[in-house]
């Protein structure tokens, strides 16, 4: 605070993520236990509220955190925060029920200090139900699928890419669109080169299939159900994880090529702009966009918060009498007092 020379409750918001490991159901129930370190920092998070006491606070995590060691820690969240003053919201939300070609679930904790109790945003994307064998057309657009997402990006081989290339076509659906934003070119867009067996396991299967698909020749002991799979286009993608640069963590093969997707591919299912550039080694951009939060998901909640808090404020201005004050630029205006 010393250093950013700011006060308690200057901050308008605090955002972060604890680490979610620790809660995570990829990770076996036999290595999660209550008092885990990176839990722990969910502590730490609710310490810097209660030092900056910022108007908002944000937070998010893996859905199983929420309900996770007999609702503990968020029983605390909601305790130290309402003890602060704050008001709380908290839900588990689906990031493709907010535009974003994924299923993502995660638990998401609203916070304000204005006595708001915040609604949640509204989903802007649904599931196509069949009734009778036919597909009902609902108000809300349907989930974005895969191919909606990356059908635009230029087909590649296995091992094969360029760090900068154009797209191989106009924007195909309004999720490309929005995500190229007037792009002419994008960056990341490589296929990173498996080892033999694990792209022969790859190249084995069809889209649609996974592990259990595999000749028995090539399948291993144990693994996820998912493992070695391959995206259709039709599909929403699962969620990705820190893992995605490894075909055996899950289902992150290609649904037309025999590869596993690039790092713009999972870019563009976590819905990052094509603009956002990724350093660093190939394992560290699966990690970056693995424990990211979805920008489009993100960005929904927050116009969420804003708008609500923007309307409670002038629904309050608009109570209060107002008072002629001097500027020396405008001269006299009238404010809300």
């Amino acid at each position: 605070m010393r250093l950013l020379g700011i006060r308690p409750g200057q901050l308008d918001i605090l955002a972060g993520g604890p680490p979610c490991q620790g809660f995570s159901k990829n990770v076996p129930r036999k290595h999660r236990y209550l008092e885990d370190s990176r839990n722990l920092l969910i502590k730490s998070f609710l310490d810097y509220c209660e030092a900056l006491k910022p108007r908002m606070v944000l937070m998010e995590n893996v859905a199983e955190m929420k309900n996770g060691f007999d609702n503990s820690y968020s029983e605390e969240i909601l305790a130290r925060l309402e003890e602060e003053g704050y008001t709380v919201t908290h839900a588990v939300l689906n990031a493709a029920d907010y535009g974003v070609p994924q299923r993502r679930r995660r638990a998401f904790f609203l916070a304000n200090r204005e006595g708001i109790k915040l609604e949640l945003p509204i989903p802007t994307n649904t599931v196509q139900k069949k009734t009778n064998g036919q597909m009902s057309f609902l108000a809300l657009p349907h989930h974005v699928t895969v191919w909606e997402a990356i059908s635009d990006l230029p087909r590649l081989k296995h091992g094969e890419g360029h760090e900068t290339c154009e797209y191989v076509s106009p924007p195909a659906s309004e999720f490309q669109k929005l995500l190229r934003n007037g792009a002419k070119r994008v960056k990341n867009h490589v296929s990173r080169l498996l080892q033999p067996l694990q792209y022969e396991r790859i190249a084995a299967l069809k889209p649609g299939q996974a592990h259990k698909d595999l000749p028995k020749r090539l399948q291993v002991r144990s693994g996820y159900s998912g493992a070695y799979g391959r995206l259709t286009k039709s599909m929403v993608a699962p969620t990705i994880t820190r893992w995605v640069f490894h075909p055996g963590s899950g289902r992150w093969g290609h649904p037309v090529d025999k590869r596993v997707l690039s790092i713009r591919e999972v870019a563009r299912i976590q819905s990052f702009p094509d603009s956002f550039e990724f350093v660093g080694t190939y394992t560290q951009q699966a990690g970056q966009l693995g424990n990211a939060v979805p920008p489009l998901l993100a960005e929904r909640v927050a116009e969420s918060m804003l708008s609500q808090l923007s309307a409670s404020n002038l629904s309050r201005s608009a109570k209060k009498p107002s008072r002629e004050i001097f500027s020396s630029s405008v001269g006299k205006r009238k404010v809300s007092a």
